[in-house]
């Protein structure tokens, strides 16, 4: 396939936040009546948009949640971000590849902008992005929906069959899967059945397999 653009997740992807951000989101649903482990926040929530899991949760509670109730929990990862936030490994060898060989790349993520600004900024990662950074919170519907890739495409001046897409969530997969995209799964060496389950095109366990791949 001659891929014109290729479209990374943020979190997962880009940057080791999953289990840092998951750690926060579990704290404030056990408080709020919801208990949680970590490791079951990301499991379930892996790739989902915050104010979403806010929603989801006040139905569940069958009240509504602070109005900042979202905002506390990202001031919470912002300043452990600030600390002990990594790049994930080997994205850099994936993002030299790309620049060697002329092909294009943006961010589309479920997260907002100011999360990737601390995000991709902590990581030295948002220099090799600007002005080419997209969140959900600039379309209708996040992922698993297909319009943040769509809207990633559009803005990139890209038809859709031509963009690959690097997701780590089944979720986000399945997002770039309805865009019509071609989609590689980072499975980070977990589990990757339900990466395949959702139609990735390919999975990789390590981003030094997808950089050779890509440089082939």
């Amino acid at each position: 396939m001659d891929y014109k653009l290729v479209i990374f997740d943020c979190d997962g992807v880009l940057v080791d936040s999953e289990a840092i951000g998951n750690r926060f989101i579990s704290e404030a649903l056990t408080l709020a009546g919801i208990p949680i482990s970590a490791e079951g926040a990301l499991s379930q929530f892996l790739g989902g948009k915050l104010t979403q899991i806010k929603e989801d949760a006040e139905k569940q509670l069958g009240f509504s949640l602070p109005s900042n109730w979202v905002d506390e929990i990202y001031k919470k990862q912002f300043s452990e971000f600030r600390k002990n936030l990594k790049s994930i490994d080997g994205i850099e060898d994936v993002l030299d590849v790309l620049e060697r060989i002329n092909i294009p790349i943006c961010v589309g993520s479920n997260g907002p902008l100011n999360k990737m600004e601390v995000s991709l900024g902590v990581t030295k990662l948002r220099d090799r992005f600007l002005g080419r950074i997209f969140s959900a919170d600039q379309v209708k519907k996040p992922k698993p929906a297909p319009d943040l890739y769509l809207y990633c495409a559009d803005r990139m001046g890209v038809p859709p069959q031509y963009c690959l897409v690097i997701e780590d969530s089944p979720r986000g997969a399945s997002a770039g899967v309805a865009a019509g995209m071609s989609v590689f799964g980072y499975s980070g060496g977990e589990d990757n059945s339900a990466l395949k389950e959702v139609g990735c095109t390919k999975v990789f366990d390590t981003m030094q397999e997808i950089a050779t791949f890509l440089d082939n």
